[in-house]
């Protein structure tokens, strides 16, 4: 009994140190994040002070790493729309998303890049992209009447919306316009109220 009871506390601490590990190197994404700095395998398992072999026996891609730890770190839509709650235009709303997403991008921006990179290198992992945008367009919009004026409309306007509302059309203003990222933001919120004003404005009525 004895044996048993050690092989048992043997795999207790076994399994403790791995969660452990697991931690560290999610926590090295989360650190590498919030100092801008450049998100790899390499980097993340230098600061995990493991090796970049250890870190792939729990991640097998990059990808799959920033997946995880991404989890938590967005608040949900409607968090995110709280302060426009009472606000039943979807234009103001549309533009409240937008200037949270981006501003979310900016806070997260080498993780932002590091998983954009990820999903281009293997175009295969692209779907598993978080997709923060989707929800935050959803609720945004959720006050439209769109979806029963005119469902391929809205269908049309949410796909519009997902190339604005994007850390890609973002990364676009600043790195190649040369737009900061406040102005590169409010260039996104013009564009994204302007097409929903657009779509949601009624059809004019002709004699």
């Amino acid at each position: 009994m004895r044996v048993h009871s050690c092989n048992i506390s043997e795999v207790g601490t076994r399994v403790n140190q791995k969660a452990r590990t697991r931690a560290a190197i999610l926590q090295a994404v989360h650190d590498l994040a919030r100092s801008g700095a450049e998100i790899t395998m390499p980097s993340v398992a230098k600061a995990a002070l493991v090796s970049e072999a250890t870190a792939y026996r729990y991640f097998p891609d990059l990808v799959t790493l920033l997946l995880e730890a991404d989890e938590g770190t967005w608040p949900d839509p409607a968090a995110a729309l709280a302060p426009v709650v009472h606000s039943s235009d979807p234009v103001e709303r549309i533009g409240f998303a937008t200037k949270a997403l981006m501003e979310g991008v900016m806070a997260n921006e080498s993780a932002v890049r590091a998983m954009i990179a990820g999903s281009i290198a293997r175009p295969g992992s692209a779907a598993r992209r978080p997709g923060h945008r989707f929800g935050l367009i959803d609720a945004a919009l959720a006050p439209a009447d769109l979806a029963e004026r005119d469902p391929e409309a809205l269908a049309q306007l949410r796909r519009d919306l997902a190339v604005v509302i994007s850390a890609e059309a973002l990364f676009t203003l600043t790195d190649l316009c040369g737009l900061t990222p406040a102005d590169a933001i409010t260039s996104a919120v013009h564009t994204a109220r302007t097409l929903t004003e657009a779509a949601c404005r009624p059809a004019a009525v002709t004699s």
